[in-house]
């Protein structure tokens, strides 16, 4: 609820502070609703244009992850390399065929059932799965494994962003929206050129209402949406790369306790749990 809260000291800054001038709010209380009307419209109008169906349906769900921040915390890093150090050891000591009953039926395997988080994100859990399954095949070679990871989880963190590059896309355009508004306006305004002045003030008011919507609307609204939901992707990408980091330190042929404690260091730094808190969870881990 942050971004909510900054939204909130935004606004209370700038209409405050023009109040506290000797601003009347009567004029943007006129104002506005036609203004948003038209520079709002046409942000919509621009965003729909340029994005497919999927994206911008990808590009909605993503304010709720501007609101909420990263899903992962450090108890959820904890659950992961817990489960990958059961994995890699299972598949040290055994082989990697004593993997098999776990990667080709997760749901019932009772080492993610005992992490259900991570059994309901599929994109970690497939990733999990699919690559121990590949190990399986023989694709063991551990240059040829880190270079096909970086590479999807290159690509879905690009897909991931598009939400962020699509605000901040638009988050560009609304200043000139702003001044479109603002124009027309203006070219209002002409049109009542015999007026009086008091009205003609007014009119112009009401005009320069759309440049200073449009600026507000993206240096003070869109634009650090677009930043925070960067921020978080970015963030939560780090999960999958947790999960590279141990499969390919263990195909390099390090021990599980090695392998683990390198992709503990990928963690978020404000979510890493230390050498110590870790090492006591995985002394206690118990999959029946």
């Amino acid at each position: 609820m942050i971004p909510l809260a900054g939204l909130g000291f935004l606004f209370v800054c700038v209409f405050g502070s023009y109040l506290l001038s000797g601003g009347s709010m009567g004029p943007l209380v006129e104002a506005v609703p036609f203004e948003m009307l038209t520079i709002g419209g046409a942000a919509v109008g621009t965003f729909i244009m340029a994005n497919s169906l999927h994206d911008v349906k990808h590009t909605l769900g993503g304010f709720g992850k501007i609101l909420k921040g990263a899903s992962f915390r450090k108890t959820d890093y904890v659950d992961l390399l817990s489960l990958m150090f059961f994995l890699v050891r299972l598949a040290a000591t055994k082989g990697a065929m004593a993997l098999e009953p776990h990667i080709e039926k997760p749901e019932e395997s009772a080492a993610f059932r005992k992490f259900p988080k991570i059994l309901r994100n599929h994109h970690a859990s497939d990733m999990i799965c699919d690559y121990l399954r590949m190990v399986g095949m023989n694709a063991d070679d551990p240059n040829q494994i880190e270079d096909v990871m970086a590479r999807e989880l290159k690509k879905s963190l690009n897909e991931e962003l598009h939400g962020a590059h699509a605000l901040q896309t638009m988050a560009d355009g609304l200043p000139a929206l702003g001044i479109v508004a603002a124009v027309l306006g203006v070219i209002k305004t002409m049109s009542h050129i015999n007026e009086p002045p008091s009205v003609l003030g007014a009119m112009i008011g009401g005009a320069l209402t759309g440049t200073f919507l449009g600026v507000l609307l993206a240096y003070g609204m869109v634009g650090p949406f677009a930043s925070r939901l960067r921020a978080v992707v970015e963030e939560e990408a780090k999960y999958l790369e947790v999960i590279r980091a141990v499969l390919v330190a263990h195909l390099h042929g390090n021990a599980p306790q090695v392998s683990v404690e390198t992709g503990r260091k990928m963690a978020p730094t404000q979510h890493m749990p230390s050498f110590q808190e870790l090492e006591q969870v995985l002394q206690s881990l118990q999959i029946a």
